[in-house]
């Protein structure tokens, strides 16, 4: 694979055969900031997180125009899912899709720590449930600045308010009382909100000004693994910095 230097590309790397050698597995020293700030712009990684059944996929799938969540198991994620999208406003966005079941925590932890920016998904008729909570202190033990989206909204606002009061009993500061998250109702089936939320998401990818070298060797980091029966060992990884060849 090569690497665009404007994004981060996604790849599935199956290892055909065992490594021999020395292998260098340290990063290169980072970028001086002057030689950072000439580098191209890159599109934005957003990890979609939140509670099971709070209309994350189906987020995703109204972007990307597909039906990803008839596929996975009881219609719940059960990986994390990497892929690009092509937004309407001509914006690409590379999207990490983490599980919300209680039993995927440490994919929850590792989507927060591989991302630019976080979608919280919190579902209209369920409010905050623990999978939300959980979710929240991942977002803020990384550091990483977070986008509330309020799904389902198609059903009624009437929980609106208590939806955004939960928020703040746990640190979530939103824009509209003085902090700077931003609560973006939305649909994925009636597609209300959807620009909105996409608007967030890439003003707050221009305020960070995120930026990629795409030269020298690959460094990645590893999302998920699997054995393969016919291929071996695979990987998904988010190409960091270089090209991957």
């Amino acid at each position: 694979l090569e690497a665009d230097p404007t994004l981060l590309r996604i790849a599935r790397v199956p290892r055909t055969r065992p490594l021999r050698g020395e292998v260098d597995a340290y990063p290169r020293p980072p970028l001086r900031p002057e030689e950072q700030s000439k580098l191209p712009f890159r599109s934005p990684v957003v990890t979609i997180m939140g509670h099971v059944d709070h209309g994350k996929t189906s987020l995703l799938d109204s972007w990307r125009n597909t039906d990803v969540v008839s596929e996975e198991a009881g219609a719940i994620t059960q990986h994390i899912g990497a892929f690009k999208v092509d937004c309407p406003s001509g914006a690409t966005i590379t999207f990490l899709d983490t599980p919300g079941h209680e039993a995927f925590s440490h994919m929850r932890r590792r989507g927060a720590q591989a991302t630019d920016v976080v979608v919280l998904v919190v579902a209209i008729d369920d409010g905050v449930q623990p999978q939300t909570v959980e979710s929240i202190k991942h977002i803020q033990s990384a550091g990483v600045p977070m986008v509330v989206a309020v799904t389902k909204c198609d059903k009624g606002r009437s929980a609106l308010k208590t939806i955004k009061k939960d928020l703040r009993a746990h640190n979530v500061q939103l824009e509209e009382w003085g902090g700077d998250v931003a609560c973006v109702p939305v649909s994925a089936h009636t597609k209300e909100g959807m620009a909105e939320l996409e608007e967030a998401i890439v003003a707050m990818a221009e305020v960070h000004e995120l930026r990629a070298d795409a030269q020298g060797a690959a460094e990645a980091l590893v999302v998920e693994s699997r054995r393969d029966a016919h291929m071996g060992s695979v990987v998904t990884a988010l190409v960091k910095r270089g090209t991957l060849r």
